[in-house]
């Protein structure tokens, strides 16, 4: 089989776990190539997130020990989407198919095997989703099934239960390469790429090792950039709520007139200081969701970079045509 494959690995802060999960990874691709399903020439490409430990120092003794083993380097911590979206466009010139994971051993690897077979069978997209949460307490697993169904009430487009595990092709990587935005959310993007796609479920294991990065407030924060960053429903119950609070508001007004000449005044504080209450905090939420929105588009009109690849452990292919050019700088007479 001539399908080169790329799996693609986010690390933060992994020191602990990346040596035990590398030798996973490294026996599930080997068992791929040993059966025909991908390319001898397949890789694992490591992505380090700006980490703070030995996470660097450790996928480069990893590359020096074993060529299937690829490492980049990030000029500084910017986040899980964008390591993975680094990773992803670095694979892309060297691979027929990626497959991101996180570097935690939780998403069942073997789940590989079942995704690599779906992709010859035609999907381009195959979605790695959970087959339960047994594993999940019962808050985390009642916060999870809000989340999706608060996002796709939200107009987002997400697979329930599915995070980052995915396979994707060349193909729809090139697709994706035209998607400029900074404020990312990778699994509500994939879907509005197209293509066909399908899903793999898979078991979900315990962490093997380390602490975990994504507590309750990074899914807050993780729920609001998906919802901003690929809807604007938010913005449309804005309006419909001030249409809503505009009748309600003409309606106490005919009712305030129709109470005073009838002659039926009476002074209540209660009631004005609940009506004041009530507007001011739907105009705060109504301010802030404008705001996030705002603050969206001022950074989207930056056109910052959205990853810097600061170091490699391999040399790209522009860096070995340009090797030859370079001349050393010449002596002063």
């Amino acid at each position: 089989m001539n399908t080169v494959l790329w799996i693609v690995v986010p690390c933060y802060n992994e020191e602990e776990v990346l040596p035990v999960t590398s030798r996973l990874f490294r026996e599930e691709l080997r068992k791929l190539v040993r059966e025909g399903r991908v390319s001898e020439d397949s890789r694992i490409l490591f992505v380090n997130d700006g980490s703070r430990d030995r996470t660097w120092e450790i996928i480069q003794e990893l590359a020096k020990k074993d060529p299937c083993f690829v490492g980049i380097c990030q000029s500084r911590n910017r986040g899980h989407q964008n390591a993975v979206l680094a990773g992803l466009m670095e694979a892309k010139e060297y691979a027929d198919i990626t497959i991101s994971i996180d570097c935690d051993g939780q998403d069942d690897i073997a789940a590989m095997e079942k995704m690599v077979d779906a992709y010859h069978e035609g999907s381009e997209i195959v979605y790695g989703v959970r087959s339960s949460r047994k594993s999940d307490t019962f808050f985390k697993r009642a916060t999870a099934r809000g989340f999706y169904r608060f996002l796709n009430r939200m107009g987002a487009e997400v697979v329930y239960d599915h995070a980052d595990y995915r396979l994707v092709s060349r193909r729809v990587l090139n697709a994706f390469a035209d998607y400029r935005e900074v404020n990312l959310f990778l699994r509500g993007m994939f879907p509005l790429v197209g293509f066909r796609s399908t899903c793999v479920s898979y078991e979900r294991h315990e962490r093997m090792a380390g602490k975990s990065h994504y507590p309750l407030s990074k899914m807050l924060v993780l729920a609001l950039e998906g919802i901003t960053s690929t809807s604007i429903r938010p913005l449309h119950l804005i309006a419909a709520v001030g249409i809503l609070v505009s009748l309600l508001g003409l309606a106490g007004i005919i009712w305030a007139v129709v109470v005073h000449f009838l002659g039926q005044t009476i002074a209540g504080w209660t009631s004005l200081l609940c009506v004041s209450c009530f507007l001011g905090g739907i105009q705060l939420l109504a301010v802030g969701i404008l705001g996030e929105y705002i603050g969206k588009t001022y950074m989207e009109a930056k056109g910052r970079p959205r990853y810097i690849i600061s170091e490699r452990t391999y040399r790209t292919e522009e860096e070995e045509k340009e090797k030859p050019k370079r001349k050393p700088p010449k002596s002063a007479s």
